[in-house]
């Protein structure tokens, strides 16, 4: 598998990405579960999402990650209306598994039959504007692994009939993962990875199976940019402020865990060594921690573009560096 500083390969696609891509959660807006709970990162500007996405080809990114569900089909349109002309010069990847509906904004449930997967495809095709999708994810976490082998198997199919280039599941499961890897086109696993979050046997799975880790919340839902302090509450349309049993590091209604904050002051002399943000020294550390990783980290704006893309300068964190982290977190 070919890596450089800058660009790193999709497992055994062959598909060159950027060593950074861009998550496409948060500009998607405001969106809902049924039962009203905020979804969504709250309020976006359309154009300043368009501008930060146009900045960031500039800056050398060329993979983009979103999904059909965020923001109910809002963000794969403001994607594939940025993009424009640029489409092949970039990566897209996008996923299915979630029932909405757009007019409400609303997440209505989930669907894993494999009728299900071809008519979302079709639609998020339509949304991004574009002949195919590069990797196609299932966005089910905790899909039954039967079924998702008969999903792989159509994805399969897809990738033989050219509207997909390959495949993954996103999900923090091993054994779940280990199922699409079978797969001969697939070409990745997406899971949560960043400092405070490892996740050795999921790296440990992409190494044998040779696929891409493709890391999301590598910046743990914004604890690792220096923005949190304890005690400040989020917007009430923020996920964060309402946050899901899988969201650990915020608490409701009151901001981010100060018991998190403090690991994260405890580290970050290491992470703004060399000249780096906070941020900035995040990312470096998903890549020492692998060379088959590329975290997507949220955006919103053209500044956070810029702060994101001037990681890739900066390259990985030192072997050095990655001991004293250990030390510190006690692993």
């Amino acid at each position: 598998m070919e890596t450089t500083a800058h660009n790193r390969t999709l497992g055994r696609s062959g598909i060159e990405v950027s060593a950074l891509g861009f998550g496409c959660w948060a500009i998607g807006g405001e969106w809902q579960s049924p039962d009203g709970q905020p979804l969504g990162w709250g309020k976006v500007d359309d154009e300043e999402s368009v501008r930060a996405i146009q900045r960031a080809l500039d800056l050398g990114v060329t993979f983009f990650d979103t999904a059909d569900a965020y923001g109910t089909g809002h963000s794969e349109r403001l994607l594939g209306r940025a993009l424009g002309k640029h489409r092949t010069d970039v990566v897209i990847a996008t996923k299915w598994g979630n029932v909405f509906n757009e007019r409400t904004r609303t997440r209505e449930g989930q669907d894993d039959s494999p009728e299900h997967l071809r008519r979302a495809l079709t639609a998020s095709l339509r949304r991004l504007n574009t002949d195919h999708i590069d990797l196609y994810q299932l966005h089910i976490s905790d899909a039954d692994p039967e079924r998702a082998a008969q999903l792989r198997d159509v994805c399969e199919e897809l990738v033989h009939e050219g509207q997909i280039r390959a495949y993954a599941w996103s999900t923090d499961d091993p054994a779940r993962a280990a199922v699409f890897a079978q797969g001969p086109h697939c070409a990745a696993v997406q899971h949560r990875l960043n400092i405070l979050q490892d996740a050795p046997e999921l790296l440990a799975l992409c190494a044998e199976s040779d696929l891409a880790s493709i890391n999301r919340s590598p910046l743990a839902m914004g604890l690792l940019t220096g923005k949190h302090t304890a005690g400040r509450a989020l917007d009430t349309a923020d996920i964060r402020n309402a946050p899901p049993a899988w969201l650990p590091g915020f608490i409701p209604n009151t901001g981010a865990d100060p018991a998190w904050l403090q690991r994260v002051d405890a580290l970050r002399s290491i992470l703004t060594s060399d000249g780096r943000t906070l941020a900035q020294g995040a990312l470096a550390w998903i890549w020492a921690r692998s060379p088959r990783t590329i975290p997507i980290p949220g955006f919103r704006t053209v500044v956070q573009a810029e702060e994101n893309a001037g990681a890739l300068a900066k390259g990985p964190l030192t072997a050095g560096q990655m001991a004293d982290v250990e030390r510190i977190l006690g692993r």
